[in-house]
């Protein structure tokens, strides 16, 4: 297996897997529990009461009102008169930003997420970081400007994955992969570490990709579509998991890096 010579050796993360191993190929193959420190054990009373709920919108719901309730979002919205501030000032605003920009101020803020929580470190942001220094001190600003824009955002997307997490087992209660799309036109987001054949490689992710469950959405993004099988447990979110009026989108899926065997799509 190649060596993970993109993770810090001092790297550390909170979550109950080491980064090597969440970042390894391995991990593709083999899918572990993984888990962020804490969070079930400290918001169980969110969990019991989904548990009791059978209708998966109407527990994105409720999941939705409790994070609002938990970092008083709603007060944002009394403050500044206005409904949807609240919306603006929670996770979605950065959902919403990742969709529009992947390489703004909200896709720093989620990969940076990613890097403190997994241990995975951002490779790309409108350039390859470990190389460019122009992006990595665009990435640091963007994740300044984004953090300082909302109350306890990595709290936040902590509850997120947890949740996300916790639908896909009650969705997929069978299942320990998704086959899943991604498009691309950069090649620098991505380093190919094998390639046994034409169409297969062996490729180290950004930290944080988009992907989707719809081949025919991968080509309008690239002109390189790779089909991956995916562990639900890489998953940060999927369009579906809330109700339209808070989150749209056509068949996206958030996943964390790392080394993924892939297969070339002919179109």
């Amino acid at each position: 297996m190649p060596t993970l010579s993109d993770i810090p050796q001092n790297s550390f993360n909170r979550c109950n897997l080491s980064p090597w191993a969440i970042a390894s190929v391995d991990f593709q193959e083999n899918p572990q529990s993984l888990e962020i420190d804490s969070i079930r054990a400290t918001d169980r009373r969110l969990f019991a009461m989904l548990d009791g709920i059978d209708d998966p919108i109407h527990r994105g719901e409720r999941f939705h009102d409790y994070i609002s309730v938990k970092f008083r979002l709603h007060e944002w919205a009394e403050h500044q008169a206005s409904a949807r501030s609240s919306l603006r000032s929670s996770y979605v605003q950065f959902l919403h930003g990742w969709g529009a920009d992947s390489n703004g101020h909200s896709g720093a803020v989620l990969k940076s997420w990613v890097a403190n929580r997994f241990g995975l470190p951002a490779r790309y942001h409108g350039g390859r970081l470990p190389d460019d220094a122009q992006a990595s001190e665009q990435y640091h600003r963007d994740c300044m400007k984004g953090a300082a824009k909302t109350v306890a955002v990595g709290m936040q997307l902590d509850l997120l994955y947890t949740f996300c997490q916790y639908e896909l087992a009650r969705r997929y209660p069978e299942e320990r992969w998704l086959t899943l799309y991604r498009g691309t036109h950069d090649p620098e987001e991505y380093a190919v570490r094998e390639r046994p054949s034409e169409r297969r490689a062996l490729v180290m992710l950004n930290n944080l990709s988009s992907f989707t469950s719809d081949p025919e959405i991968a080509w309008e993004f690239g002109s390189l579509v790779w089909k991956v099988r995916v562990p639900l447990q890489k998953i940060v979110f999927f369009s579906g998991l809330f109700p339209p009026h808070l989150l749209g989108g056509e068949a996206e899926y958030l996943v964390i890096g790392g080394e993924y065997r892939v297969q070339t799509q002919i179109y």
